[in-house]
């Protein structure tokens, strides 16, 4: 019976890739944009299902101009949409003192524009139905009397129609302050591709967050304040501190958030 619930905005602005090298390259400016509610709801208290849902998704690309006269040489193209959806469950096998283990299976639904604009590299989604399966163990304590939370995950990542599956594993952390007002929390994410597709990884943008083969190690900080005992704001903040085949910028999200405990 009870629950997280999330609506949130997130934005990406970029004119740079890293390469399949893993180096560093120009691309025309493109951004990337959605609405989006999580959900996760206690159907028990070991299962909790969940939901991602960006219902609004938004690609672009500005005007391209030339460096020597200034004239248009080609105009910029947007494509909105609904984004891909996932849903699924999580599933607690094991809780004793300060530990806890569970199991996490994430349906990715292709719901959203996967060829988009004039060029067809105008994505807000990938195209695949993918089946996310991770474990993931927490530890929680006090420290000085603050709240504090550790977690660690490792997933496999099965993706269709020729994309390379995928190998994921990360770490986060928290701690309440103020009088159990404010999280803080850090982030650690790991995507490596099995290398296993055929399907070609580039695209005409060259970057991309919807391509085959990407790689990134992401770092990201997040701030949650409670505005009451169950509604609260969240901003945060991640980038790729290396990568293959991904845009090679920050990002930012912010949100509200009801949180039924």
């Amino acid at each position: 019976g009870n629950g997280f619930y999330k609506l949130s905005a997130w934005y990406l602005k970029t004119d740079q890739h890293y390469t399949d090298t893993g180096d560093i390259d120009p691309n025309v400016t493109r951004s990337q944009f959605n609405l989006n509610l999580y959900a996760e709801y206690g159907v028990s208290n070991k299962l909790d299902v969940i939901a991602y849902v960006p219902f609004f998704a938004r690609a672009t690309q500005n005007n391209i101009f030339s460096q020597t006269n200034g004239s248009l040489i080609q105009e910029g193209e947007a494509v909105s949409s609904i984004g891909d959806i996932d849903l699924g469950f999580n599933y607690n096998f094991f809780r004793k003192n300060k530990w806890s283990a569970s199991a996490k299976l994430l349906l990715g639904l292709p719901t959203g524009e996967d060829n988009g604009g004039s060029d067809g590299s105008y994505q807000t989604g990938d195209g695949e139905f993918n089946q996310y399966l991770s474990g993931l163990l927490g530890y929680s304590t006090q420290i000085n009397g603050l709240p504090f939370y550790a977690k660690t995950y490792l997933g496999i990542n099965n993706r269709t129609q020729n994309f390379s599956d995928e190998l994921r594993f990360g770490l986060e952390s928290g701690i309440n302050l103020f009088n159990n007002k404010v999280w803080i929390i850090g982030r650690i994410d790991v995507v490596e591709s099995l290398q296993n597709g055929s399907l070609n990884a580039q695209n005409s943008a060259q970057g991309s967050i919807f391509a085959n083969n990407v790689e990134f190690t992401s770092i990201g900080y997040e701030a949650a304040y409670y505005i009451t005992k169950k509604i609260g704001v969240s901003l945060s903040y991640a980038t790729a501190t290396s990568g293959r085949i991904i845009f090679a910028t920050p990002t930012i999200a912010g949100g509200i958030f009801l949180d039924i405990k």
